[in-house]
């Protein structure tokens, strides 16, 4: 599954008919800067004129892709926060049904969102079109049940964790590891003076960063605990609070009204200059252990959402990190743990230099040099592998003698 073949040949074959549509699926913050990413990749193996379109918002815009659908308008968090929202995800979902149709993609690639993406890949499956799915689903976490889905219709599923190969191919899913998109990139390089200035933070104390999410549930469920421990915790310290994409940034300012937080842009370059950081259950927990920032996994759902989840999930830990380990090396507090004087427990462990402190820093590079090892080409990136596997995909159906463009 990891050839090095390049699909060079067989992508100009194509070019030389039709215009190659591919449909692109991202509900999410991270998920849509991953396909603005891929996006990028794939022009650069198939060519400027090949068309983009699918569920994105304005950074897979910028990319030159079509939203037919806005991922806000579908993205939701928890079950309860699903169902009142159902009607308006279930009309976003058969009109981006009825463009698939009427466009006729070369191939599907559906990014995290298993909720909306995997009933997706079923309407795909009907009409010919081949899926790749990148990012993979939790199933080994919950919701197990939906594997048969996955091995119906999936044709290749992209896993960015090592330890989801081998769970993939024990069921029979085609599966490749190709490295997480995140572990490519380059640390943020804007100098920690520079970036004082530019959002008026006293350079000279400790900070602490605080990501809650990057849906409006999500921050009107984290938010208010990390306030409250920023309150606690005093004026000794300077708190920064970064403005997800997928978020209004005049909405967050009033959120934090009168709290004496910063609104920063850069969430990387909050974590890289952080002390510590308060980091809600996410890729954003990725993002802080591949810059080694000592910080704590926090997350909190509706009551309703957290009682039927807490039945239904089948692993012990829920940050990413602790999974990659193996075991909890980064505190986790999840739900009715998530408050204030637990919050300030831990900081109060992790800011000053001490081993909780060092110990913590050396087991986060131990989980990022391991996110680092795929056995490919030196000069490959996580999206350089997932977008040549989109092409290999749709290059071997194509070869098969099966058409993906009709109805």
């Amino acid at each position: 599954m990891r050839s090095n073949s390049s699909p060079t040949g067989s992508s100009a074959a194509i070019k030389a008919g039709a215009p190659i549509r591919i449909l692109i699926s991202a509900g999410e913050a991270s998920g849509e800067n991953y396909g603005a990413m891929l996006i990028s990749e794939l022009r650069k193996l198939l060519g400027p004129d090949v068309q983009f379109f699918g569920v994105g918002g304005e950074r897979m815009r910028a990319a030159g892709f079509e939203a037919v659908v806005d991922s806000a308008k579908v993205a939701a968090v928890g079950i309860t926060e699903v169902v009142k929202h159902i009607a308006g995800i279930y009309r976003e979902f058969f009109r981006m049904v009825s463009v698939a149709k009427a466009k006729r993609a070369d191939v599907a690639v559906l990014i995290d969102f298993p909720d909306f993406n995997l009933r997706l890949a079923g309407k795909l499956k009907e009409i010919g079109v081949p899926v790749v799915y990148f990012v993979s689903p939790q199933l080994w976490a919950w919701k197990q049940r939906r594997i048969w889905r996955v091995k119906k219709f999936v044709d290749r599923m992209l896993v960015i964790f090592p330890f989801e190969e081998d769970y993939y191919r024990q069921r029979d899913v085609a599966a490749q590891y190709v490295g997480h998109p995140l572990a490519d990139l380059p640390l943020p390089q804007v100098p920690r003076a520079a970036y004082a200035q530019q959002y008026g933070i006293d350079p000279d104390k400790h900070w602490i960063a605080l990501l809650p999410g990057s849906r409006r549930k999500e921050v009107l469920l984290n938010l208010p605990p990390m306030l409250a421990s920023a309150r606690l915790m005093g004026s000794g310290y300077e708190y920064l609070v970064p403005v997800a994409s997928t978020v209004e940034r005049d909405w967050m300012a009033q959120l934090i009204a009168g709290s004496g937080v910063h609104l920063v842009e850069d969430a990387g370059a909050a974590l890289l200059h952080a002390r510590a950081g308060v980091v809600a259950s996410g890729t954003a927990t990725v993002e802080a252990t591949l810059i080694a920032t000592p910080f704590i996994v926090v997350y909190r759902v509706s009551g309703l959402t957290f009682a039927i989840g807490k039945r239904l999930v089948k692993v012990k830990n829920y940050g990413m990190v602790n999974l990659i380990a193996g075991r909890e090396i980064v505190p986790e507090l999840i739900q009715h743990s998530f408050n204030p004087s637990n919050v300030i427990h831990h900081l109060n462990r992790l800011i000053p230099d001490g081993q909780a402190r060092s110990q913590m820093i050396q087991e986060l590079e131990g989980v990022r040099a391991r996110l680092n090892q795929v056995s490919t080409g030196p000069d490959e990136t996580a999206i350089g592998r997932a977008a040549r596997a989109v092409v290999e995909t749709m290059m071997s159906r194509k070869h098969a003698g099966t058409s993906v463009v009709e109805c």
